[in-house]
């Protein structure tokens, strides 16, 4: 099964859109185009990154959980980071025909964690989100 990535225009047209929509919460989310450059384009490409021709992350939930982490944790944006990684990961997810099975609040509080963890315990964050996203994770039908 080949994974779709999520593109850099599908963000600032659905994803941020969305989070603007249905999550701004009485804090808005900067414009798009205020984002730091490079860093929102990095946390895209990562899940994606192979080497010596082996994908380092090579199923669905592990590319979900890295690029879920690295929207959070690498901030692209001034402020709605968690926001846009909520609405990134289900962009990225409804792609690929799956979707988690939880609440949008839920997931908000889920990546309030994430911003809340320990940089030194990344690879054990990135664990526990690829579990999170695993026992949620439903296919379309």
């Amino acid at each position: 099964m080949k994974i779709e990535r999520v593109e850099l225009g599908e963000v600032e047209l659905v994803a941020f859109t969305l989070a603007q929509t249905f999550m701004a919460w009485q804090e808005p989310i900067p414009d798009f185009n205020s984002r730091y450059p490079n860093v929102l384009e990095s946390c895209l490409e990562t899940p994606f990154q192979s080497f010596d021709g082996q994908d380092l992350y090579t199923r669905l939930a592990d590319k979900a959980a890295i690029l879920f982490y690295l929207l959070i944790k690498n901030h692209p944006f001034e402020n709605g980071n968690k926001r846009l990684a909520v609405t990134t990961l289900l962009l990225f997810l409804s792609n690929n025909d799956h979707w988690i099975d939880t609440g949008v609040n839920d997931l908000y509080q889920f990546a309030k964690s994430v911003a809340e963890s320990s940089p030194e315990n990344k690879e054990e964050e990135i664990k526990r989100i690829n579990a999170f996203i695993e026992d949620t994770l439903s296919r379309f039908e």
